[in-house]
């Protein structure tokens, strides 16, 4: 079974959608819906949905704070992560959760590069030097550090120790797999970045945390 974990906040436009395309992948699996205390609505419609586990937050914690709950509550062999908006297509996973089944991988990335996303410049260049710098500082080979797609192990996400709250979480996960020695494959996909006008929550200060959080998780 997958555990595909939903982090949400603030995404009453974009949720019924998202979990609809979830639904429709064809296999077994948990979708469990994080709701890190949304004030547009969003739990109304979250509410209304069947066939989810909801996990409500009484305060904002972060995106990181939203996973690490669902990493609590998944029981599946795999997990994935993902975004509560439509960046990313859903049926993706599908083809992931197949190479990592047959191919017995710890840990597969989606690409948004090798896919030839779709992304604003601002994005696309910091998404690349963030890349740049893990590979750089842990002698990896990855091409997307910050992709939201890591398909990893259950029983492997689930002894990280992630504490990051916030977007750091996705090169937190990144660091500790690396210095575990856990081979990263890659597989394209599909990616339509959105604007800030539609709703896009991560900034540039949020690429400078990153680079902090690549540093830490170096040498800590």
């Amino acid at each position: 079974m997958l555990s595909i974990i939903i982090p949400v906040y603030n995404e009453k436009e974009f949720i019924r959608e998202v979990l609809r395309k979830v639904k429709t992948i064809r296999m077994e699996k948990e979708i469990i819906v994080i709701d890190d205390c949304s004030t547009d609505g969003t739990i109304d419609v979250l509410e209304e949905e069947k066939g989810i586990t909801l996990i409500r937050h009484q305060v904002n914690q972060g995106k990181g704070a939203a996973v690490r709950s669902g990493i609590r509550r998944a029981k599946g062999e795999y997990m994935v992560i993902q975004d509560s908006d439509l960046e990313y297509d859903p049926s993706d996973i599908e083809r992931m959760h197949n190479l990592v089944k047959n191919k017995q991988l710890p840990a597969l990335y989606g690409s948004r590069f090798k896919g030839g996303g779709q992304f604003l410049l601002q994005s696309f260049i910091a998404n690349k030097f963030l890349t740049f710098m893990t590979n750089l500082l842990y002698g990896a080979t990855i091409t997307d550090m910050e992709t939201c797609y890591k398909m990893i192990k259950s029983n492997i996400m689930k002894t990280l120790d992630l504490q990051a709250n916030g977007f750091d979480m996705e090169p937190e996960i990144t660091a500790k797999l690396i210095r575990r020695g856990i081979k990263i494959r890659e597989i394209p996909i599909h990616y339509s970045g959105r604007k800030y006008q539609e709703g896009k929550k991560i900034d540039w200060r949020d690429g400078v945390i990153a680079i902090l959080a690549l540093l830490k998780w170096k040498f800590k």
